[in-house]
């Protein structure tokens, strides 16, 4: 369970800092970006396996249909997520994406009560209410429907009930190598047209060839720790967790990208907090109460 937490927060951690560094890639479309990222991951997925090896995990996960087809909609998932964010982020949308991941807890919570008949205590349905409140105070203030925000949480939300089903099953690794393969050849044909039609903005051996390939491990890694967490915790906790991700990019988006904060947002992203509060008091209660349930080891115990 803590070895769960510790993962988890540390995918969010790394998430919340992403704008900063998608911007720096801003000359180039999203998809071109997301063809990277996949691409790119891929090659360090691959490139970690042959270190420390694993292939018969992926042998093992394509051989299970289910498991493997699972994996296939988690590919999809994620990559439409990474697009969405992308294209939130670049141009200029930051606190719209910050948004979505305000919205994904809520999300997550809600198909881990539906669909895998989790629980929430009343404190956490409370927060739940208010968060829901306060999506709707950030809509009106929009004006207008915030796609983004939606797209975001909605694809993430599902991403996370599927790696919560196959996770017992599924290594970290052997996941999201199978995930990123799925997309990998639309997206290595793409970047090819991309190329011989003239709009590629990428010169692999410049500079920004390599900051663009970077995006192997700055992706792959928060996934592998998220997928490494998923697996250890309830997914009404991982909903909680969460909300480290949109703090920090709303952070970024007010005070390093200056993106603007009328008074109707501030009201909705303040009932966030109050949700959020409310979720982190009560899921700390009950890990409190499950500590103290726990039996000391006996002498000879480890």
């Amino acid at each position: 369970m803590r070895a769960g937490v510790v993962y988890s927060a540390a995918a969010y951690l790394l998430w919340s800092l992403f704008p900063l560094y998608f911007t720096l890639l801003a000359r180039s479309g999203p998809l071109e970006i997301i063809g990277y990222r996949v691409v790119c991951s891929l090659v360090f997925c691959v490139l970690i396996l042959a270190v420390v090896g694993g292939w018969r995990d992926v042998r093992g996960l394509l051989a299970q249909r289910r498991t493997a087809l699972m994996l296939v909609a988690a590919g999809v998932l994620v990559t439409v997520n990474w697009t969405v964010y992308v294209v939130g982020v670049n141009s200029g949308r930051t606190l719209d994406a910050a948004l979505g991941y305000f919205i994904n807890p809520l999300v997550a919570a809600v198909l881990g009560v539906v669909v895998l008949r989790e629980t929430m205590s009343r404190v956490q349905w409370v927060a739940f209410v208010v968060g829901v409140v306060a999506c709707v105070v950030l809509a009106l203030g929009y004006g207008k429907v915030p796609w983004i925000a939606f797209g975001v949480a909605s694809t993430f939300g599902v991403y996370s009930l599927v790696k919560k089903q196959v996770g017992a099953k599924v290594t970290a690794l052997s996941g999201l190598t199978v995930e990123t393969a799925t997309v990998a050849p639309v997206m290595v044909a793409y970047l090819v047209w991309l190329t011989l039609s003239g709009g590629s903005t990428v010169e692999v051996a410049s500079p920004y060839g390599l900051l663009m390939m970077a995006a192997g491990p700055i992706t792959a890694i928060p996934l592998l720790l998220f997928a490494a967490g998923a697996r250890r915790v309830r997914l009404v906790t991982l909903g909680m967790i969460q909300y480290i991700a949109p703090i920090g990019q709303f952070l970024l988006g007010w005070l390093v990208f200056h993106e603007p904060m009328p008074p109707e947002r501030w009201v909705g992203f303040a009932l966030v907090w109050v949700a959020v509060a409310l979720f982190a008091g009560s899921a700390l209660w009950q890990l409190a109460r499950t500590s103290s349930k726990v039996p000391a080891p006996t002498v000879g115990e480890k």
